[in-house]
């Protein structure tokens, strides 16, 4: 797995905070673009590189259309 580029939004060593994001805009894209949409894999990358597979498990239990991606 390839490492998602810095980003300035996140300049600590802690990317609790990066990971949530990524994940989030990986799920704009494929809401915006439709489900495997070759331009939102880029995102699925980043927040596959960052976040913990437990991290990934318990958010994707989580409801999306709980959360305000817009």
């Amino acid at each position: 797995i390839e490492t998602a580029p810095a980003d300035f939004r996140f300049p600590t060593t802690n990317q609790t905070r990066h990971c949530f994001t990524r994940y989030i805009e990986y799920h704009r894209c494929i809401a915006a673009k439709g489900e495997g949409a070759p331009e939102c894999d880029k995102f699925a990358k980043y927040y596959r590189s960052l976040c913990p597979s437990e991290w990934v498990s318990i958010l994707s239990l989580v409801s999306l259309s709980s959360l305000k991606l817009g």
